[in-house]
């Protein structure tokens, strides 16, 4: 008969040693991989909700503002908006002129509306509404693109030196395609022919969705000029000025190494 097998308690004490080790490390990778589920559900989920709960707070808060100010509820200090017909002006150089005088909008203190002669909006103050119907989108536009205090917000920002809504030239605008509210991730989702409304407290803006960049580099900035035109893909673009959109996102998804463009020509306006 074979002598059964002597263990040593020194080898005892290294299978132990190394099951406590085991042990700990499947420990370690389960936390790590708790940790990166809940990065994950706050990116995607929990900052979506409250960006898009804050911009709808915000797009309430400026239409009761307007609201108010229609009725003659702002104080003395409001004044009774631009001088203009209640009907939508005509697409084309009519909607334009229109525009120039229009877009002014009110300069009591709240200080919406930012055209010709106006003074401008706060830096990351929301000053505007954005429609989209295509996209069941409705979001606040503020003044900058800063993410901390506008993009993140779930707002859509305006590119400081463009011009306001229905000014001659290109109202240029930015919105995240994922995470913080997204409001522009269903963005290649545009045709031509979709509307396009702003809405400020001067009067409401269409534009019609006329052409598309589908991907340029994140520092094409040819695409919110005056007259709009890619510098990485000079086929896309204008060459004539006019009064357009600009609305840009990061593509593909979840990534930010590229920009798309989706611009519209200003075809209406609409006084308050």
């Amino acid at each position: 008969m074979r002598a059964p097998g002597v263990v040593h308690h020194g080898t005892r004490r290294r299978r132990a040693a190394y099951r406590r080790a085991l042990w700990s490390g499947a420990e370690v990778l389960v936390t790590v991989g708790v940790v990166l589920l809940l990065l994950v559900v706050h990116q995607l989920w929990w900052t979506n909700r409250e960006a898009r709960q804050g911009a709808e707070r915000k797009v309430q808060a400026l239409e009761r503002e307007w609201g108010a100010q229609d009725r003659g509820d702002a104080g003395p200090g409001a004044s009774s908006g631009p001088g203009a017909d209640s009907g939508g002006s005509d697409a084309g150089s009519g909607a334009g002129k229109a525009a120039g005088t229009r877009a002014a909008g009110r300069t009591d203190g709240s200080g919406s509306g930012g055209g010709s002669g106006q003074e401008r909006p706060r830096w990351s103050q929301a000053y505007a509404v954005l429609r989209i119907p295509r996209l069941s989108l409705r979001v606040p536009v503020a003044e900058g693109v800063g993410k901390a205090d506008v993009l993140n917000k779930g707002y859509v920002g305006h590119y400081k030196g463009t011009q306001q809504p229905g000014q001659a030239g290109n109202f240029a605008l930015a919105g995240h395609r994922n995470t913080h509210g997204e409001p522009f991730r269903y963005l290649p989702r545009l045709r031509r022919g979709d509307t396009i409304t702003v809405e400020t407290n001067a009067a409401v803006y269409t534009y019609t969705v006329d052409r598309t960049l589908p991907r340029t580099s994140a520092r094409d900035v040819g695409v919110i000029r005056p007259v709009p035109r890619s510098t990485v893909r000079p086929s896309y673009g204008y060459s004539e000025p006019g009064y357009y959109i600009t609305l840009t996102t990061c593509t593909p998804e979840y990534t930010s190494r590229y920009r798309m463009a989706v611009w519209g020509k200003l075809t209406s306006v609409r006084a308050r």
